[in-house]
């Protein structure tokens, strides 16, 4: 059995936690094993990556690979010009605007 990728995550962030518990419940496999950048230990942890992970979120998989915030294939595809830079738009002003986001993303109707 292959370890779990380690999702690295703002523990001080509500959008945040409420991002990676709806992840956890569609993680039927356990694919992942969430854990705040803040409490993860060195290794993996590493000053530039507690930096890189305080701006987003970062999946460590088990062949030492880091990912940001994303799907693969979709992250290639939205990693080309000018996709790239709405999609930095939209997480810049999600990332500024968390409270708010998460009020609007994680209702209580809209959960299931």
């Amino acid at each position: 059995m292959t370890a779990p990728a380690l999702l690295l995550w703002d523990g001080e962030c509500g959008f945040c936690r409420r991002s990676v518990e709806w992840a956890e419940r569609r993680d039927t496999g356990h694919a992942f094993q969430a854990i705040p950048y803040q409490q993860a230990p060195s290794p993996p942890m590493t000053p530039d990556l507690r930096r890189a992970c305080a701006r987003a979120v970062h999946l460590l998989t088990a062949d030492g690979e880091l990912l940001r915030a994303g799907y693969p294939v979709l992250a290639r595809v939205l990693a080309v010009p000018p996709l790239v830079w709405a999609v930095e738009l939209g997480y810049w002003l999600v990332a500024r605007n968390r409270q708010l986001a998460s009020r609007v993303l994680f209702r209580r109707g809209a959960q299931r």
